[in-house]
């Protein structure tokens, strides 16, 4: 019984990293621990990726439990639902500074509106 409860263990370990193996998945939580939420409009246009690639990233992360949503009118926000998640995001991060150095290059957030995005964020003046 042992084993089976060992292997149990690292299957849902193995479950979360191959969540966290998509580049753009790591950015998508790395842009909700910045923001606190976001629509898929705003996500769209700050990865510069089409709609239905993000919507079909975001089910991936929400299926895991790592984000929830919310419906204001038409737009879907999503959130976090556990900061613990950027620990293991943070850790990846300084391991691959640490073993490729300056090779290794991250996106810097996007400051104010961004082009293409009509969401309440992006549209206020």
């Amino acid at each position: 019984m042992r084993a089976r409860t060992l292997d149990n263990g690292y299957a849902a370990m193995a479950k979360l990293h191959k969540v966290l193996s998509h580049p753009v998945r790591l950015r998508i939580l790395e842009m909700l621990a910045q923001c606190g939420e976001a629509c898929v409009c705003h996500l769209t246009a700050a990865l510069g990726r089409r709609q239905p690639y993000i919507s079909q990233q975001l089910a991936i992360l929400r299926e895991a439990g790592l984000i929830a949503e919310r419906r204001d009118g038409t737009l879907m926000y999503y959130r976090l639902t556990d900061e613990r998640v950027m620990d293991l995001i943070a850790a990846s991060r300084n391991w691959a500074a640490a073993k490729y150095g300056e090779s290794v290059q991250f996106p810097s957030s996007e400051e104010g509106p961004l082009p293409g995005c009509s969401c309440p964020v992006c549209s206020r003046d």
